[in-house]
């Protein structure tokens, strides 16, 4: 189907989300009264600018507080429409949005409405205008979509349909099951919008907490079916309030925006892409830095073992057990010094995972590399990430390991011979705070993980935003977190959590070979003691060595820190049971001690 989106949707001048939209493929727009308000341009001019980038303008938008009013009004609004529909020729538009009355002269009086309504498409018609009537959630007497059909179908004027919009019908509770019953030549515009679930005013909720499909936790694939089902075969078009997007720039905000329409697409069935493929495991996680003296004692004290380094490239292999470090000295990309730049995922299909990538507007990034070298796709998260799609030692595919050759020595021999470490848990990885939404959406879309519920930590200086995505073996763990501000400081620490069967082992080994643990409260060990009984000696063992406790239904979780260096400091973990949380309830802990 057609893609069309909202000027408001975006940040900047009308000239410049015109060609964000354009750009991120997108077939037309929806102009926002305010938009073409504000713009220095005339309506001629901004029709031919939208033409010469290949955007139709699919509709003008809003007319308020037109219908039910006492004549004299509505006498008055029939001369500020005929205005409307004059600019709207001028434009190249022939939909107007109608938004359902929330002015105080309004009255209920269904059969009012409908005759104020089929006065307004009259006129309309003249201008070759149709009218497209919306139910605000928060309408003074027309707030849900059936009561809004029910008026234009009483109206019965060709000019007038509805307008559907996912927000105002999901998060009044509706069943979408009804649009169903609207024939589809009346469905005009349908207008996309999700949204997190918040026990919030609904006009609150409207403006200032919206997002892209896909970003949210309402049913907005279930709506599309509904009215696809129905025949509406219109363009899906954005309208997204969002004080996030207001501020972010226009070209990523919109590309994130198609990229949002192409899974909702997918999700109702109404296109067929690339499959996902979901990751099954962590290849590596690649760390920049341009002195490698500053992180290798603390990968031995891990009990790292430095094993290869690659034949053309300055980039060492560091193992233990299945969990692999790479260092990566090549500074030419001015990346942060010491911080977690690339993460390699286990993949059954790379090259079908490449393709969903490329569906999806992340396309494979162009990389250096020798003639001999595996070839191995890597895609951009928004923050920058690197994500590589690879297939570890298995038949049929390259092997990126095959690019390394084994190192002549270590460079530690002191160095321990393990702690018991199996492989990666999770990575953690700070967002820029404009670009939370679109790594969720990013994270569940291209790379096929699973989102889990956003949580907020405190922070001594303000609460982070948290939220994690997985496969569902939990073999892939991505914990994505963002400041609770613009302000906040970008260049938080990122993590990389590594898994042992049993921590204390780990732990004590780790301290024995120098590792710099993050020291806990001992306030802490307290309270721990009020909340859960322990095995005799047991407390007093997470105490000494600065292990942190968490306890579920479905089991328990054991975890301590490193020091941070650079950007970045490592997580020993241990799970048991089923726990499939990250210690969330210590993360306010770990935080202070991290600041202290």
């Amino acid at each position: 189907m057609r893609t069309s989106i909202a000027t408001v949707s975006l940040s900047g001048t009308l000239t410049e989300k015109l060609t964000a939209a354009a750009r991120a493929g997108f077939d037309g727009v929806e102009i926002f009264e305010n938009d073409l308000i504000g713009s220095p341009l005339t309506p001629e001019e901004i029709r031919d600018r939208a033409a010469d980038l290949g955007l139709t303008i699919d509709l003008y938008q809003p007319m308020r507080d037109i219908e039910a009013v006492p004549e004299a009004e509505f006498a008055r609004n029939l001369r500020r429409a005929a205005h409307k529909f004059r600019l709207m020729r001028r434009l190249g538009a022939d939909t107007v949005l109608v938004c359902s009355s929330v002015s105080p002269h309004a009255v209920d009086d269904d059969a009012l409405a409908a005759g104020q309504l089929r006065r307004l498409a009259a006129l309309a018609q003249e201008s070759g205008v149709r009218v497209a009537y919306e139910a605000l959630a928060w309408g003074r007497h027309v707030s849900t979509y059936d009561h809004a059909w029910r008026i234009v179908e009483a109206a019965d004027h060709p000019a007038l349909g509805v307008c559907l919009d996912s927000f105002h019908i999901l998060a009044r509770g509706s069943d979408p099951a009804g649009i169903e019953a609207i024939p589809g030549d009346r469905i005009f515009f349908l207008q996309l919008a999700d949204a997190p679930l918040m026990a919030l005013d609904v006009l609150q909720w409207s403006r200032h907490y919206r997002c892209f499909p896909g970003q949210g936790d309402l049913d907005v694939a279930g709506l599309v079916r509904a009215a696809v089902r129905a025949g509406y075969d219109g363009p899906l078009s954005l309208e997204v309030f969002n004080d996030v997007f207001r501020q972010a720039e226009a070209g990523r905000t919109a590309v994130d925006a198609q990229r949002s329409l192409a899974l909702l697409q997918e999700s109702a069935g109404l296109t067929a892409p690339p499959a996902p493929v979901v990751p099954t495991g962590f290849a590596f996680a690649e760390i920049a830095t341009a002195d490698t003296a500053r992180i290798t004692p603390l990968l031995s004290a891990l009990g790292f073992s430095r094993t290869a380094r690659h034949s053309g490239k300055p980039v060492d292999l560091w193992e233990q057990g299945e969990a692999r470090i790479l260092l990566n000295t090549d500074t030419s990309g001015h990346r942060p010094d010491l911080s977690l730049t690339a993460v390699g995922l286990e993949t059954p299909a790379p090259e079908a995972a490449s393709a969903r990538a490329e569906s999806l507007l992340a396309p494979v990034l162009p990389r250096r590399r020798a003639p001999e070298d595996a070839p191995l796709d890597a895609v951009a998260a928004p923050d920058g990430t690197e994500f590589f799609f690879c297939a570890t030692g298995r038949r049929g595919h390259a092997d990126w390991t095959g690019d390394f050759a084994p190192a002549p020595q270590a460079p530690t021999p002191q160095a321990p011979a393990g702690i018991g470490v199996t492989r990666i848990d999770h990575v953690a990885l700070t967002q820029p705070w404009h670009q939370f939404d679109e790594a969720v959406l990013f994270h569940r879309s291209v790379l096929g993980l699973h989102p889990h519920a956003s949580v907020d930590l405190a922070d001594p200086y303000g609460l982070l935003r948290s939220r994690a995505a997985s496969n569902a073996e939990g073999t892939v763990r991505i914990a994505l977190g963002v400041g609770a501000s613009p302000t906040d400081d970008p260049a938080r620490p990122q993590h990389i959590a590594l898994a042992t069967d049993d921590l204390v082992s780990a732990v004590r080994g780790a301290r024995a070979a120098g590792a710099r643990l993050l020291p806990v409260p001992a306030n802490y060990y307290d309270d721990l003691a009020a909340c859960h009984t322990f095995a005799p000696g047991e407390l007093e063992t997470y105490r000494e060595l600065g292990i942190l406790y968490d306890r579920d239904e479905k089991g328990e979780f054991r975890h301590c820190y490193t020091l941070t260096t650079g950007r970045l400091f490592f997580e020993l973990v241990e799970r048991t049971g089923g726990y499939d949380g990250y210690g969330a309830r210590n993360a306010p802990v770990r935080l202070a001690a991290q600041r202290a």
